[in-house]
C-alpha cells in the first residue's frame, strides 16, 4: 500500500502528548511529520491530553460567510434566514463528534451574538436576545 506523505502527520494524544518523539519513517525513506493540529473529516483535532477539537477553523469560516452576506444584502430578515441557511452550517459543521467544553459552547455562542451586535447596531445584550428570540435564532449552546 502506498502512503500520501503530504497528506499524512502524526499526532498524540495523552497524558504525555509534550513529549518528543521520534521521526516515523518509511521503509522508501520518506518521513511522516509530527503535527500540533491535523485536519480530519472537515475536523480539526489539536495535540492534548484528551481528544480536543479546535474551533478557530470554524468560526473563521461563519465569519468570511457571514461578512459576505452582510456586505450584498439590504435587508435583516433576508440576511438573518441567509445566515440560518448557510452561515451556521459552517459553524456547526461535525460539532457532535467534538467533546464541546463549557467555555467552547461560549466562544460559540459569542460568535452568534456579536453577529447580532453588527447587524443591528447595539452593544446592549438585552437586545439582542429579544431579536434572537423574536426571529427564531437558537444559540449553539442552546
Amino acid at each position: 500500500m502506498v502512503i500520501n506523505t503530504r497528506k499524512s502527520c502524526c499526532l498524540r494524544i495523552g497524558p504525555r502528548n509534550n513529549g518528543s518523539c521520534l521521526p516515523v519513517s518509511l521503509s522508501h525513506g520518506t518521513v511522516i511529520s509530527w503535527v500540533d493540529e491535523m485536519r480530519y473529516l472537515g475536523i480539526f483535532i489539536v495535540r492534548s491530553c484528551t481528544f480536543k477539537c479546535s474551533l478557530e477553523h470554524s468560526k473563521k469560516s461563519f465569519y468570511r460567510a457571514a461578512n459576505a452576506v452582510f456586505a450584498s444584502v439590504a435587508s435583516e430578515e433576508v440576511t438573518l434566514q441567509l445566515i440560518k441557511a448557510k452561515c451556521l452550517p459552517a459553524l456547526l459543521y461535525s460539532l457532535e463528534a467534538c467533546p464541546l467544553t463549557k467555555s467552547d459552547l461560549q466562544s460559540l455562542d459569542f460568535v452568534i451574538n456579536r453577529f447580532f451586535v453588527k447587524l443591528f447596531t447595539t452593544k446592549n445584550i438585552e437586545i439582542v436576545k429579544y431579536c434572537q428570540e423574536y426571529f427564531g435564532f437558537a444559540l449553539p449552546s442552546v
